[in-house]
């Protein structure tokens, strides 16, 4: 990827709303309720993501694709050198 590329997707990261974002799945981490993504941390919370129909494991990929792709694509800058 180029730096334009990796700089291109930490400018998308940016603009969304800030993490952690946190996967909450009923059944699995509460007993009742809808499933949902929390953003920002419990003190400090933005709203959550509430989903018509989504797969657990697609709901937890969105979670921590948000929390991780950023530290993910600073490493790669680094990596090469584009810093």
């Amino acid at each position: 990827m180029t730096e334009s590329e990796l700089k291109n997707i930490i400018e998308i990261c940016n603009k969304a709303t800030q993490s952690p974002w946190t996967s909450y799945i009923e059944g699995r981490d509460f007993d009742a309720g809808s499933s949902f993504i929390m953003t920002g941390e419990k003190n400090n919370r933005d709203y959550d993501i509430e989903f018509i129909s989504i797969k657990p494991e697609d709901q937890d990929f969105i979670a921590m694709a948000r929390n991780i792709i950023p530290l993910l694509v600073d490493e790669i800058i680094k990596l090469k050198g584009y810093k």
